[in-house]
Parts: structure tokens; sequence; C-alpha cells
């Protein structure tokens, strides 16, 4: 299973904001930490601050900020939320596959796709910045000296 971008972006973005507390970063110095469009991130903080994992502020003293939901949020929630609950692979649609009636690959996978997620709903975003990943989290977007 690969996930989105968008997914993978929410996930370091969250972790990211777990690690930097008292720092306010804006989206538009998330999106150059993380080497991604600035539209791409605006879209993923809006989600984010929509399920009210992360706080946004414009202007002066405004920036980023996670909440405390954010912090306990569920790796698995917040994978769900971006990824959708649909099937792994598309059966019905403009063009039906011929053993959708009969098949056991769809079911196989869909225990695939529960076992994963099962994987990553007792685990937090907390959870993900213990050392190692939250020091070099730090060291993300720092330049050399920095």
């Amino acid at each position: 299973m690969r996930l989105l971008r968008s997914t993978d972006l929410a996930l370091r973005l969250l972790m990211r904001l777990a690690v930097t507390e008292g720092a306010t970063p804006t989206t538009r110095e998330v999106a150059a930490d993380m080497d991604v469009p600035y539209t791409h991130a605006a879209k993923v903080v809006a989600e984010l601050q929509h399920q009210g994992l992360l706080d946004a502020r414009r202007g002066r003293g405004g920036g980023l900020t996670l909440t405390e939901k954010g912090r306990t949020a569920s790796v698995g929630a917040v994978v769900r939320s971006f990824e959708g609950t649909g099937d792994v692979v598309e059966c019905e649609g403009d063009n039906p596959c011929p053993l959708n009636s009969a098949c056991r690959l769809r079911g196989a996978l869909r225990r695939a796709q529960e076992a994963f997620y099962a994987t990553l709903d007792p685990l937090t975003i907390g959870d993900m910045v213990t050392a190692p990943t939250g020091p070099l989290l730090l060291q993300i977007g720092r330049g050399p000296g920095a």
C-alpha cells in the first residue's frame, strides 16, 4: 500500500509541530522545510485545521501550532482521514471486473488493509516523535551551521 502525498505530508507536518513546542512556523516555512509546493502544504494544513489537529493563525504572531487533539491523534485515524476507507482496488466502476461475483482477492485485500490500519491505530503522533525521530525532526530545514 502506498500513501498519498497529502497523507505523508500531513503525518510529517503533525510530527514536526509536535517537536517544535513554542515555535509557530508558517505554512510557507513548513512547505520550504519539507520541500513541497506551498499550495499543497496549504491544502493539507486546511484539512488538519478542519479536523482540529492544528491551529493556524494569520498575521503577525501567527503560524501553526499542534492542538492537544493533534498530539494524541491516532496515526491510523489520520491516515484514514486522508486516504479514505474505500477498497484498495476498484472492482466495480466503469469497467467492472468479470471476477467480481466470485472473487476472493477483494476480501483478502480488504483484510490486509484493515490489518494495516489496526497496526497504526494505537500509535499517536506523540509516539512518533520520541527519540531518535524528534531530535532529527528539529534539524529539518536548518541550513549548515544553523
